[in-house]
Order: C-alpha cells, then sequence, then structure tokens
C-alpha cells in the first residue's frame, strides 16, 4: 500500500493532470482558478479510499442522516471588507444529508439560501463617499466531506471540519432614488460587456465556491444530534457586490445601458456636499480580492431511521444510550 502510495506521487506530475488541457477555460471567469484545486483535493480521496487505517476501524453506523440549518449570512467584499462581522448579516437556512462512510470521515451535500447585503454608509470612512449599495439572494448547492475527530457514539461530543465545491447563484440589486428595486448587472456599472472597454468582461450569476468550515456536535438521543457551526465561501468572482474594478467613462456608459447605469454606478453626489461622477479608470473597487460569504448557525441532526420509527409508532431509542467501554486487555 505504502509503495503504491509512493509511486502515484511520483507519476501524478507528468500523467494525471499534465495530459489535459485547461487552455479553453480561460474563457470563463473563475473557472481556471477553481482547477488549480483539483489537485490536493484529488490526493486527498486518494490518501481517504486507501489508506488501510480506515479498513480497521470497529464497526460503526452508516445510518443516514438528516440536518436542519438555521443561522446567519454575511458577506466580505468591497462594501464590507471587514472579516466575520454580524453587522447588517441578514438570516439564513439550509437542509443537507450526511452519510458516514467510516469511523472518520462522513459525505455530505445540501441546499442552503441566505440574503447578502451592504452600504457604504456602513462602511469605513474613506470608502463612504462613494456611497454604493447592494443586496442579493444566495442559492447554495454544495457537496463536502466531514472529518470528525472523536466518536460520537462513544463521547456522546465532537468537534469536527469539512471541506468540498458548491454552485451558488445571485444576482445583487440596490433601490434608486425613487425606492425602486433595480438589477445592477444588466445596467454594466463597469462598463462589463460594452465594446468600448474590451477587458471589463460580463460577470456571471452562477459560479464555483469552495466551501469550508468548523463546528462540533453533541448527542441529546440515539437518534438526534445538536450542533453550532461557522462556515465560508471563497468564491472566483469580486462581483457580489457589482463593485471591482474602476468608473468608465460617463457618456460612454450613458450612450450604451441609459441614465440609470450612470446613476447606481456612482452616488456620492446624493450625499451633501458629494461631487460629481469620477473620470474614466478612477478606482472603483480592488479587483484583486475576491469577494466571500459565511455562515453561522445551529444545526439539528436527525437520523432517517428516527422518522421510520415515528411512522411505525416505535417507543424505542427515546433516550441516550451510550455504549460500554471497550476492552483494553
Amino acid at each position: 500500500m505504502f509503495l503504491h502510495f509512493i509511486i502515484l506521487l511520483l507519476l501524478w506530475e507528468k500523467t494525471a493532470y499534465r495530459k489535459y488541457d485547461f487552455n479553453y477555460l480561460r474563457r470563463c471567469p473563475g473557472y481556471l482558478t477553481l482547477a488549480k484545486y483539483l489537485k490536493p483535493i484529488s490526493l486527498l480521496l486518494f490518501i481517504f479510499f486507501h489508506s488501510p487505517v480506515f479498513a480497521q476501524e470497529e464497526e460503526f453506523s452508516k445510518e443516514p442522516s438528516v440536518v436542519i440549518y438555521t443561522g446567519l449570512i454575511n458577506y466580505q467584499g468591497d462594501l464590507n471588507p471587514n472579516s466575520f462581522t454580524i453587522g447588517h448579516a441578514n438570516f439564513a437556512t439550509g437542509i443537507s444529508l450526511r452519510k458516514p462512510v467510516n469511523r472518520w470521515f462522513t459525505a455530505r451535500a445540501g441546499i442552503t439560501i441566505g440574503q447578502i447585503e451592504a452600504a457604504d454608509r456602513y462602511n469605513r470612512d474613506y470608502l463612504k463617499p462613494r456611497n454604493l449599495s447592494f443586496f442579493s439572494n444566495i442559492k447554495e448547492a454544495f457537496a463536502a466531506l466531514e472529518f470528525t475527530f472523536l466518536d460520537i457514539n462513544r463521547s456522546r461530543f465532537t468537534p469536527y471540519v469539512y471541506a468540498g465545491i458548491a454552485v451558488f447563484h445571485f444576482n445583487p440589486w440596490t433601490y434608486d432614488n425613487e425606492g425602486q428595486k433595480v438589477y445592477l448587472q444588466p445596467l454594466s456599472t463597469e462598463g462589463e460587456g460594452i465594446p468600448q472597454f474590451p477587458s471589463q468582461k460580463p460577470y456571471h450569476l452562477t459560479q464555483f465556491s469552495l466551501p469550508f468550515g468548523i463546528g462540533a456536535k453533541y448527542a441529546i438521543s440515539n437518534n438526534i444530534n445538536i450542533g453550532f457551526e461557522f462556515s465560508q465561501r471563497k468564491t472566483f468572482t469580486d462581483y457580489l457586490d457589482d463593485v471591482s474594478s474602476f468608473y468608465v467613462d460617463k457618456n460612454v456608459l450613458l450612450q450604451a445601458r441609459g441614465p440609470k447605469a450612470v446613476e447606481l454606478a456612482y452616488r456620492g453626489n446624493e450625499l451633501p456636499g458629494g461631487t460629481g461622477y469620477p473620470a474614466h479608470g478612477e478606482q472603483r473597487g480592488t479587483a484583486s480580492e475576491m469577494d466571500w460569504y459565511y455562515f453561522a448557525g445551529l444545526n439539528i441532526e436527525i437520523k432517517l431511521s428516527a422518522f421510520t420509527d415515528l411512522f411505525n409508532g416505535s417507543r424505542n431509542n427515546k433516550s441516550y444510550q451510550q455504549r460500554c467501554p471497550r476492552k483494553l486487555l
């Protein structure tokens, strides 16, 4: 087994990945960046499926369970550059399925929804004159692998970590001076898709992200666990808030997308003493830093057999039944 692993490492660079051509992905923003993560993920999966340690574990329950999540969602980006804040966080909820693979690892997959928002009026002082704001619903589907540190069947408590891959949809909007909801992507506020600005490519509203997080859970019965979890999403877009790079020429934007695009691309002139529309090329955002979103909240995990027992009128497993300690001698 060990020799097999060494041979794989030696051949890895010359075979598995170099025979593929990722050039076609360069037309898809963020997808080529995602490709570089495939290598370490593949190595982790190889170790996971081939390590002999797992074959020697005691018998464990592979019973699937459903997890219901409720908590908060927030974002980090140009309109909220601070990390891990709860200011202006919103409610989020989700549901997922968990299926233990072995004593240490559990596969999980599910969906999560929530809404993110931010505004320059709550931003750092030097960014407040920009006066931009946005809202966006986040709808996410994910699959991940979870590593559990302790045997919850014996300890009743365990911390865990997980990582995986997700696909999410967003669509930023704001409210104009008349209080009307206006979606921002079609306005090309930074010249995206306008021929006069060939470097400004349109951004996609459905993207990949890399979810990872930590948590802890406690077994209150044979069938039910409760826990707390914090998780982040590494995205490959800087447009969750429709702010990324620089202002484009006001007259070109006006001609291409109309007065609403000019109105919402810069809103500093709405403030008392605010200045006029910035010159072409002036910084509007930080294109080198991608946006993030993250969750924190509580979850309840229920084994699927509990629902069967409920419908069958079973009276078993009303309380937690702890196993006897293993024999050491």
